[in-house]
């Protein structure tokens, strides 16, 4: 079944992580056995372009993704606006060039979404992966303004924040609110059409932003507080207030969004792709509908399938998402929703002509 994936941090495996992504999974792997490259996340890469193909993933949102962090003590920080801005855009040009090799194809218009879902499903082995461009965290964003240079470079979709403290405001793991040149940047963002991503928003910044925004929001990456109680996941009134705006939320698969008292590096995954059902079932009856799920996997977002469901080796393995739910009485127009339809849908409204 088709699914469109919205959180791929694929600039982010291909440069900061050195991937080559036109390869295997295997390969992948193997290689850095070879190299001796043991830091989380090594040897067990979960997707690469092939596999997207083998995955049924023929559509998503591909990441920019670079954060400000005053001590160098992550591979995702970096210490200036420019640099973040420099990485990022490191990202959209490896993308160019995947479009220029024939792996990807950008979408920036609800007609490109229309043209190449029709394209993908009349012959999936000869379509690239068709992505709408995200940014996650606005960390390379270098003035509200400068927002418009990232639309006419394609951007469609933005989170503001990450993990911690960000220049925009407070991320996962704060409690910081908005930074004051926030309101001007959303200001902007709302004006472009760009979709807002509530995604690792701090809980008073998700409310600061409840009262200030009036554009299109979506949640990429998103589970539920419920079933793994710690601020990286949404209350069930965040959850209700993407409802209500008529958003779409994606399921993700890192174990530490899915499993209660993970610890990176020490945890062992005991979860399996159930507790994705399990999040998608708490929207569903959040929502009263199917019509606000999908999926968002961030597989490869910094880890590999040592922090994923057990029974997930790559990503093709999404695919055992669809039983799971016809299991639990999806009828069959409700799990398309899920893999594809929803998030089709949504930007099929959101994106500009």
């Amino acid at each position: 079944m088709l699914i469109f994936d919205a959180h791929l941090d694929l600039g982010l495996n291909a440069i900061d992580w050195n991937r080559d992504l036109r390869m295997d999974v295997a390969e992948i792997r193997a290689a850095e056995t070879t190299l001796g490259l043991t830091d989380l996340g090594r040897q067990t890469n979960t997707l690469s372009f092939p596999e997207l193909r083998k995955a049924e993933v023929g559509l998503g949102l591909a990441t920019v993704l670079a954060r400000i962090e005053q001590p160098i003590n992550h591979p995702l920080g970096y210490t200036t606006p420019e640099a973040c801005y420099a990485v990022a855009m490191s990202h959209l040009a490896y993308y160019r060039a995947m479009e220029r090799g024939g792996w990807m194809k950008m979408l920036r218009t609800r007609d490109d979404l229309r043209r190449h879902a029709t394209a993908y499903r009349e012959d999936p082995a000869r379509t690239p992966f068709g992505y709408v461009l995200s940014m996650e965290c606005a960390d390379p964003v270098l003035d509200p303004e400068q927002i418009f240079e990232w639309h006419e470079n394609g951007l469609r979709a933005i989170g503001i924040t990450h993990y911690g403290p960000n220049r925009y405001g407070g991320g996962t793991r704060s409690e910081a609110g908005l930074a004051a040149e926030a309101l001007p940047l959303l200001k902007n963002i709302e004006q472009l059409g760009i979709v807002l991503d509530m995604t690792h928003l701090s809980d008073r910044s998700f409310r600061q932003v409840m009262s200030s925004y009036g554009g299109r929001v979506l949640a990429s990456h998103q589970n539920a507080r419920k079933f793994c109680n710690w601020q990286r996941q949404f209350s069930d009134e965040q959850i209700k207030f993407v409802i209500e705006r008529n958003g779409v939320l994606g399921m993700a698969c890192d174990a530490i969004m899915l499993q209660p008292g993970w610890v990176r590096g020490v945890t062992r995954p005991e979860v399996t792709l159930e507790r994705v059902a399990d999040n998608i079932d708490h929207v569903c009856q959040l929502a009263g509908s199917a019509r606000h799920v999908g999926i968002g996997s961030d597989l490869d977002g910094g880890y590999g399938n040592e922090q994923t469901p057990a029974d997930l080796d790559t990503i093709s393995d999404l695919q055992r998402l669809p039983d799971i739910l016809r299991k639990r009485g999806y009828p069959e127009a409700d799990v398309a929703g899920v893999m594809h339809g929803n998030w089709l849908r949504f930007f099929a409204e959101a994106l500009p002509g």
